[in-house]
């Protein structure tokens, strides 16, 4: 799906360095080219409730010898998918008043997290070891809306500004020489290292 064509112009209006905050990584740049509407900082923390209760069917259905398990597991997905929800809901609420721009979250700790928790949910549900409950969840839970509260709610925002034919960056000046100034750093005076530098970054 294309992105917003309302917004796309306008963006090709803006610098490198704003082009950048906005669309962000490979995954907020997937993001992005879906509706405004469709992209809510609310939905997109619901899907990943979503997808973690997928993630659970396994468990449930081999951890569980009664006959209930479908029921326990849809009550489950509904109450992980509701709280995912309202927590996106909640960071919209909180980036509203604080107007925060996106930062890139601590992917080396995020990422793995969801796997590490289903993995001690796993053997916690089977009986071999008694784990804490709260840490499980933790653990499975809190990656998906660290990550829409730190980077997607800040630039869902902006993409909202931009669509409605404002500037998200007015009177904010963004420093353009900074990867030059590290290029020169890492070069250490070395000018055919500094080229070489230069180019790796254009590509």
């Amino acid at each position: 799906m294309e992105r917003s064509a309302r917004w796309q112009g306008r963006l090709d209006a803006l610098g490198s360095k704003e082009r950048e905050t906005l669309l962000g990584t490979s995954l907020s740049r997937r993001f992005t080219r879906l509706p405004l509407w469709l992209s809510h900082p609310s939905n997109i923390s619901a899907f990943y409730g979503f997808l973690v209760s997928l993630a659970l069917v396994l468990p449930y259905r081999f951890a569980q010898e009664s006959d209930s398990w479908l029921t326990n597991w849809i009550f489950h997905s509904a109450l992980i998918m509701v709280a995912c929800l309202l927590l996106g809901m909640l960071s919209l609420i909180i980036i509203r008043f604080t107007k925060r721009f996106p930062v890139t979250p601590p992917r080396y700790i995020l990422y793995p997290m969801p796997f590490v928790g289903l993995a001690l949910l796993t053997i916690s549900l089977t009986g071999m070891l008694e784990l804490p409950s709260s840490l499980i969840w933790l653990l499975v839970l809190l990656p998906g809306p660290m990550y829409v509260h730190l980077s997607w709610a800040p630039r869902w925002r902006l993409l909202c500004q931009l669509e409605d034919d404002k500037n998200p960056f007015e009177g904010l000046e963004f420093d353009y020489n900074e990867k030059l100034n590290d290029a020169e750093e890492i070069a250490d005076g070395d000018e055919e290292l500094l080229s070489v530098v230069n180019a790796l970054e254009e590509e």
